[in-house]
C-alpha cells in the first residue's frame, strides 16, 4: 500500500541536515508488530539508528533528561508518566541523520515508528531537541492524529527575561529536525511579543516546508515595529540550540 507522501513543496536545495533524537522508555524485551498501513510508516528512516539502554548497564544513558529544565513541565503536569518512564526497565535512543531531506517523509516515518510503540506499551517519549517530554496522549493528539508534519508541534518557543529590565529573548528549539536553523530575537519588549511568535511560527511553518531564510531578509510584519533584518550564525555546539541560528534584529544593531 502506498504510503501518504509528505512534501516540501519550498524546497531549496542546500538548506542542511535533519538531525532526529528520541529516547523512549518502556519494555522492549518484546517490540511490536508496526503496521505499515495503521502507523503510516516505512519503519525506520534510513540513516536513523536504534539503540536500546538497560536501566542498570546504561544508568547515565538512561537518566538522561530526568533533570533540570527537561521535566519540569512533566513534573508540574504529568507526575505520574514521569514516575512510570522513570521506572521501565529499559529505554530506546532512535538518532541519525537524513542528508539534506527533499521531503519529509523520513519524519513521517519516525512519528509512525514511535506511535506504534507507544501503542505497544512504551510510557513516554524524551525530545532534548525541544527540551521537553510527550506523554503518549499528546503525542497522538498533536503529533500522530492530524496526518501530516505539524511542524509548530515539534518545535518549541522559548520566551526568557534579559537582563536589561523589561527586555525579553524568543528563540526556538527544534528547527534541526527539518534541516534548518533555528530563530533568535533580542531585546523584545512585551508590546511585541505576539508579533514576534507570529513571525517565528511563519518561519518555522516555511522552513520546515523547505524554504530558506536569505541572508539580510527584512521581516514584513506590522505586529513587529522597527526595522528587523535575518542574519546567519551560531554553531551546532551551541547549547542554547544545539543548532545553527538566524539573529532576528534590528538594522542599528547590526
Amino acid at each position: 500500500m502506498p504510503l501518504p507522501p509528505w512534501p516540501r513543496p519550498h524546497f531549496q536545495p542546500g538548506g542542511g541536515d535533519a538531525h532526529l533524537f528520541y529516547k523512549l522508555h518502556g519494555d522492549f524485551s518484546k517490540p511490536p508488530t508496526i503496521s505499515r498501513s495503521k502507523y503510516r510508516t516505512a519503519g525506520i528512516p534510513g540513516g536513523i539508528e536504534a539503540v536500546q539502554l538497560d536501566r542498570e548497564r546504561d544508568a547515565v544513558g538512561f537518566r538522561f533528561g530526568f533533570e533540570g529544565p527537561f521535566v519540569e513541565r512533566m513534573a508540574a503536569e504529568h507526575p505520574s508518566v514521569l514516575a512510570a518512564a522513570s521506572a521501565t526497565p529499559g529505554a530506546m535512543v532512535l538518532r541519525g541523520t537524513i542528508p539534506d531531506p527533499e521531503n519529509l517523509d523520513y519524519f513521517r516515518d519516525i512519528v509512525g515508528v514511535i506511535t506504534a510503540f507507544l501503542d505497544g506499551g512504551a510510557t513516554a517519549v524524551f525530545d532534548p531537541y525541544r527540551l521537553d517530554w510527550w506523554t503518549p496522549e499528546e503525542w497522538h493528539e498533536r503529533v500522530f492524529d492530524p496526518q501530516a508534519p505539524a511542524p509548530l508541534a515539534h518545535v518549541a518557543i522559548l520566551l526568557s527575561e534579559e537582563s536589561v529590565p523589561d527586555r525579553y529573548w524568543m528563540h526556538t528549539r527544534g528547527m534541526i529536525k527539518f534541516g534548518r536553523p533555528d530563530l533568535s530575537m533580542r531585546g523584545l519588549t512585551e508590546d511585541l511579543l505576539p508579533g514576534a511568535e507570529e513571525v517565528f511560527n511563519r518561519f518555522i511553518a516555511g522552513q520546515a516546508t523547505g524554504a530558506r531564510i536569505p541572508e539580510g531578509k527584512s521581516i514584513d510584519s506590522d505586529l513587529v515595529a522597527g526595522d528587523w533584518a535575518c542574519h546567519h550564525g551560531g554553531s551546532m555546539d551551541d547549547p542554547d540550540f544545539n543548532n545553527l541560528h538566524v539573529e532576528i534584529r534590528r538594522s542599528a544593531e547590526t
